[in-house]
């Protein structure tokens, strides 16, 4: 080691920011997250009798993923070693590993190998770690802003513990805050700063569970702030709200927001909540989500969701779309607000999705069955002498453009695969095809799920 390195060494946690400094260094300093780090909890326990076996960390940023390894590099008797998938590769991985074959066969020594952003390794790459974990040459720990079950191989996951970290509450992040501004040892209390109660509440609840958020503010503010005339350096709400600005939206086009984000967006349409619906629009909107791509789902939510039981619903999701493309943000959005409320305050039917299911079925099972002769096109050469048309009864000369021909093959007469709905429209359509037919096939009652069930969601 030269005169530099170590130099860098020895002042690299005076000069590292305030959010690595703060970083617990026992699980009795960690805030929050005691739905796995209670006394009583597996991994509180395997981490203070150094029982770990591989893990993965999975959680929002800000919320203790490289915190925890830190303090597991802090209590195991085992050789800790720490890369990140955004900067090291195949050749990073391939010297610790042969690392941690020296030290499990000179010294019996165990290595705890830690991987942050662990979705960034590509299949191969994760791959490549298989064969060690499985031997034990290491003991795996990924951490993972993204779903593991979409972004680590499946083979990795069968082999770890998968522990979910959740967005820090509010008083935890105040805690936080607090020790920040006044710790004099690790924090900015050498500053002789004080922070009022209301930018701490202001802080604490604009960091929406991002602890690492928070601190960079109170950081900021406190290098920033000249000290007032008693010589202190006074963080108030108005030095609160410039540090911080704006509220940055947890959400990423590829990743978990996304999709739960679209989800509880279709299930307020669909459980016509349009309070919530407009909501969830607005966290995309404000996250930067296509305007086109939201459309596309109004649509259809309008036609799997609404459907007959309001036709106009769908007129108006697939105008708000044709008028998204030629309009552009941020008038769009009005736009959008407008089909999502409609959409979310229709009556509601499923029917459609209903009867192309049943009809899909149906074909699967019975294959191509013969369509009636006089259902078949008679305009082509010879169809005639076939008898394709013949026999056909033209609609519309009918009372009521109505001639009670059979249009089902022979085989299935009588299968029943639309059932409109009583609801909205659908019971005029039900009253309309009862007095047209002469028949009562529409009047039982829909069968309804027992109390408790749930069915298959498409969303």
């Amino acid at each position: 080691m030269d005169l530099f390195e170590y130099m860098r060494e020895s002042n690299s946690e005076e000069e590292s920011p305030l959010a690595a400094r703060l970083r617990p260094r026992t699980l009795d300093e960690v805030v929050g997250q005691e739905h796995i780090l209670g006394r009583d909890k597996l991994l509180s326990r395997a981490i203070r009798a150094d029982k770990l076996g591989s893990l993965i960390f999975y959680g929002p940023p800000g919320t203790g993923k490289t915190t925890i390894a830190r303090v597991i590099a802090n209590t195991t008797k085992a050789a800790f070693v720490q890369i990140n998938a955004t900067s090291s590769g195949k050749k990073e991985m391939e010297a610790e590993i042969r690392s941690a074959q020296d030290r499990r066969g000179m010294y019996g020594k165990k290595t705890i190998l830690f991987i942050d952003e662990i979705h960034r390794f590509n299949k191969s790459q994760q791959d490549y770690l298989l064969p060690f974990v499985e031997d034990g040459t290491v003991t795996l720990i990924g951490a993972t802003t993204e779903n593991p079950y979409f972004e680590v191989n499946s083979a990795l996951i069968s082999r770890s513990v998968i522990f979910e970290l959740k967005p820090l509450r509010t008083e935890d992040i105040r805690k936080l805050i607090l020790r920040a501004v006044y710790d004099e040892e690790r924090g900015m209390g050498a500053y002789g700063a004080k922070i009022d109660e209301d930018a701490a509440d202001f802080l604490a609840d604009l960091a929406g569970g991002d602890a690492r958020r928070a601190l960079n503010a109170v950081e900021l503010g406190v290098l920033t702030t000249e000290p007032s005339a008693d010589g202190v350096i006074h963080i108030t709400r108005e030095v609160a709200e410039e540090c911080i600005q704006k509220r940055a939206p947890r959400y990423d086009k590829k990743g978990d927001n996304h999709y739960d984000t679209i989800s509880a967006f279709i299930k307020s349409m669909r459980g016509s909540d349009p309070d919530a619906a407009v909501y969830y629009l607005a966290r995309m909107l404000e996250a930067g989500e296509q305007p086109e791509f939201i459309a596309r789902r109004i649509m259809i939510c309008a036609a799997e969701d609404v459907g007959n039981a309001d036709p106009m619903a769908l007129v108006v999701a697939v105008n708000c779309s044709l008028a998204c493309e030629r309009i552009g943000m941020p008038e769009s959005q009005i736009l959008l607000a407008q089909a999502c409320e409609y959409v979310a305050s229709a009556p509601k039917s499923n029917t459609a999705v209903n009867s192309i299911s049943k009809a899909t079925e149906l074909v699967r099972q019975t294959g191509s069955l013969p369509i009636p002769p006089y259902l078949q096109d008679a305009h082509y050469g010879g169809s005639a002498g076939l008898g394709r048309g013949i026999g056909y009864q033209y609609a519309h000369l009918y009372e009521q453009h109505y001639s009670g021909q059979p249009y089902l093959p022979e085989a299935l007469r009588g299968q029943d695969l639309y059932e409109p709905s009583e609801n909205g429209y659908e019971q005029q359509i039900r009253a309309h095809m009862r007095a047209l037919t002469g028949q009562d096939k529409y009047s039982r009652p829909e069968t309804l799920l027992p109390h408790g069930t749930t069915q298959d969601d498409p969303a």
